[in-house]
């Protein structure tokens, strides 16, 4: 992500504060910490969220919402904003965070961007690319093909995109050469052509953090295990009621689909923890190496677990 501009730019620009880092490893108290630091200043803050699970009404626990009391009575948005029968894309998601951060600066406030979901950030901060609708017919031939069929045609059609792909990368390589096909125009040079970021238009004081793998891996299990005890079971049941459609993001969220095994299939507690500690490691683990892989080197990265706010963020407190 792009993130660079000319000190005019940046001394005119309006602050965003962007707090990123895998799931359980304190973002969310962190955020709370920064806004806190900028209450003692006399300024405003309100974090904004940027995971793709906690935008979803339904999923207070499974999501690690914050609670009231974790809020520390800093005002939050974008948590629970939308029903689960209504997908969140990262652009719809995108185009609300826009609006939030803009009224922010409208009352003098500091946005405080807070989330592991690495796409979201990354359409929001360098915008998305302007594709058009993929025709239908090209579509389903395209995603009917075997995934070695696909990827030999991507290598002849698109030979750039391919080389950067795993030839076992199903979901990517049909993207790529169902673009190709539908458009006439590489994915790539697509990507050249984004619209919409804010990258440029506003001072971005972003922290990655990146605690010890372990350390998190064992939040991952511990949180599970209070979650199946605190209202996740609950939280599932009642998804099943509505009869939601089983490809919807809510539906697939990390601890949903273990929990309806227990609740359908008569799967044992235990295997349930067990499944859904595992499923939370992976999803850290993916988190991990996109936050390393895909942020400037330029964003502060701080294995640490204690984060010492006035340091990190001085520029943003000094101003």
């Amino acid at each position: 992500m792009n993130t660079k501009k000319s000190p005019d730019q940046a001394a005119s620009a309006q602050p965003l504060a962007l707090i990123a880092g895998p799931t359980a490893s304190g973002k969310s108290a962190c955020a709370v910490s920064l806004a806190q630091a900028l209450a003692k200043q006399d300024r405003s803050a309100v974090v904004i969220n940027a995971d793709s699970a906690q935008v979803y009404a339904d999923l207070q626990v499974l999501s690690a919402r914050p609670t009231e009391e974790e809020m520390g009575g800093i005002e939050h948005r974008l948590f629970g904003s939308w029903d689960g029968a209504d997908a969140c894309s990262a652009a719809d998601w995108a185009a609300r965070a826009k609006e939030e951060i803009a009224e922010c600066h409208a009352a003098s406030s500091v946005p405080i961007l807070v989330g592991g979901t690495g796409m979201y950030l990354k359409i929001l901060i360098e915008g998305i690319a302007p594709i058009p609708p993929i025709a239908p017919e090209v579509r389903e031939v395209v995603r009917a093909m075997e995934v070695e069929t696909a990827y030999a045609a991507l290598m002849i059609e698109d030979p750039v995109r391919a080389a950067d792909l795993n030839p076992g990368d199903t979901q990517r390589i049909a993207r790529a050469l169902e673009v190709k096909r539908s458009t006439g125009v590489t994915l790539g040079d697509w990507q050249q052509a984004k619209t919409g970021g804010i990258g440029e238009e506003v001072s971005l004081h972003p922290l990655v953090m990146m605690p010890e793998r372990q350390w998190v891996y064992d939040r991952c299990d511990a949180r599970f295990e209070q979650m199946l005890d605190g209202g996740a079971v609950e939280e599932v049941e009642a998804l099943l009621e509505r009869g939601l459609a089983s490809d919807l993001p809510v539906m697939r969220a990390i601890g949903v689909p273990e929990i309806t095994a227990m609740i359908r299939d008569g799967v044992s507690r235990e295997d349930t923890i067990a499944a859904g500690a595992q499923a939370t490691r992976q999803y850290a683990k993916r988190q991990f190496t996109w936050l390393r892989n895909q942020t400037p080197d330029d964003w502060p990265q701080v294995e640490s677990k204690n984060i010492e706010i006035d340091s990190i963020f001085a520029s943003l407190l000094q101003h």
